[in-house]
Order: C-alpha cells, then structure tokens, then sequence
C-alpha cells in the first residue's frame, strides 16, 4: 500500500485497487456460491434476505440480492478476509472497521432486448438514513469477474464526495444522461468520471457521498460482483437501534469485524 493511494481515496472520494486483491481460491469459490444462491441453493440452510431480484426471475436484468453471505459459506469466507479490511483501513485511515450490509450484484452480458441493466448516478448515503449524519460508512466493490470497459463498469465522479447531498440520483434510474443533467454541480467543481476497470479479485473502495453509477454490460460474459458495505468507529446507528440496514451489526457472523 503506498501513500498514493490514501491521498487518491481523499482527494476523489474513491480508489480502485486494479490487479487482484483477493486470493483466486477465495474469487472462484464464492462465484460458485453466487450461481448456488442465484439458483436458490443454500449450503447454510437459511436464504438471503428478500430482495429485489429472487430466483427464477427473469436473467436479462440487473441481479441484486440482499445479505447473500447469509445463504452461502464461500461468500461469507470472502466478505470477511482479512486482507480486505486491512486494506480498507490502510486506504481510508480508519482504525476499526466492520461490514454493516453485503449485496451481490450480477449485471448480465449483452443480451437482445436487455432491461433494467443500468445502475443510476446515486450517492449511497442517500439510502443509509439508518445512520446517524456524520456517520463514516465506504463501500468495497469486489469484482468476481474481469471488469473491462464493456463490462459496464462501474463509474466515479472525482471528488463528488465533497458535494455533500446531491438531489437526482437513483440507483435504479437508466437514463444515465438525463439523471447527469438534473445534478446540480456545486460553484467550482465539474464533473469528471473514472471507470472501475479491474482484474478478477480487484476491488475499489468510495465513500458514501461519491457519486456513482455504471451502463449495460455488452461484453460476452456476465459481471460478478458484490458491494461490502462497511463502517468505522466513527459511526452510529440512529437513536442506536438495530433494525433494517443496521439488524445484523451485533452478529459477527453476519458482520464481521475485519480490523481493528
């Protein structure tokens, strides 16, 4: 880890880790898990939350399911690698940190009258109003597949974090464009977008005010992925209760404390 990229996650309000992070055996192993979950099979016994896309919906849309490490052991064993929060906490600074939510995220490949593929410009703290204002919460993107520029990466806008709330974002918006013009750019600032393009095991980290968004996939192959949502010490749950995004914290199972 070098300085260079503290000073890159502080200045943009995120940093991708290109090569891979993860061991292959970890990668591999938990993309098995998320055909088995996908599939509905649960080697846990236990499903993962409802969510938006359950099996035997239809496979030319935007996959997203809720806490999948509740239903499949290799996706627990890589959301709580160490070396994912050691290298989390070296990136951000942060002296403990702990996953909160997991999602898994499968964008299908170009596929004829594909629908609902896009993920809209959003801010992630505009959907965390479980936690307390001020509250440090991040999000490591862990790619289980090569994410190359057909892939619909997914897409920063540099230093948007220091935008504070933005108005017109939404996740589930597909006219990226025309979301893009609602957003109201702070005096000063412009916008200025990086793709997240990375090997199999890669992983980025943004923090919860970036704003962020990805296009259709039109590579030959599926886009694996899933989104760790994560906090530090510096963070908590409003009014300190456990319920919606914030249910599992006391279950190191669930949410395990990767550092610190």
């Amino acid at each position: 880890m070098s300085v260079d990229a503290a000073a890159n996650y502080a200045e943009n309000g995120y940093y991708v880790h290109r090569d891979a992070l993860l061991p292959t055996a970890t990668v591999l192993a938990a993309s098995a898990g998320m055909d088995a979950v996908r599939s509905g099979q649960y080697d846990t016994g236990r499903p993962p939350l409802p969510s938006p896309w359950k099996p035997g919906d239809d496979e030319r849309t935007l996959c997203k399911i809720e806490m999948p490490q509740m239903a499949n052991r290799a996706i627990g064993e890589l959301i709580a690698h160490e070396e994912l929060g050691r290298w989390a906490a070296q990136v951000t600074g942060a002296r403990w940190v702990q996953v909160w939510w997991v999602q898994l995220l499968y964008k299908p490949s170009g596929v004829p009258g594909a629908a609902g593929v896009n993920v809209g410009w959003h801010q992630d703290r505009h959907y965390w109003g479980a936690w307390e204002e001020g509250s440090e919460l991040f999000t490591a993107w862990v790619a289980l597949s090569e994410v190359g520029a057909e892939s619909g990466p997914m897409r920063f806008v540099r230093g948007s974090h220091r935008w504070g709330d933005v108005s017109g974002g939404d996740f589930f918006g597909q006219n990226l464009e025309q979301q893009q013009e609602a957003i109201v750019v702070p005096d000063g600032a412009e916008w200025r977008e990086e793709a997240a393009l990375m090997a199999a095991g890669g992983v980025s980290l943004h923090d919860c005010l970036t704003l962020h968004g990805s296009g259709a996939n039109t590579s030959s192959v599926p886009r694996r992925s899933f989104a760790i949502h994560m906090r530090t010490d510096q963070s908590r749950p409003c009014n300190d209760r456990r319920e919606g995004l914030t249910q599992f914290i006391d279950d190191p199972s669930l949410c395990p404390v990767l550092y610190g």
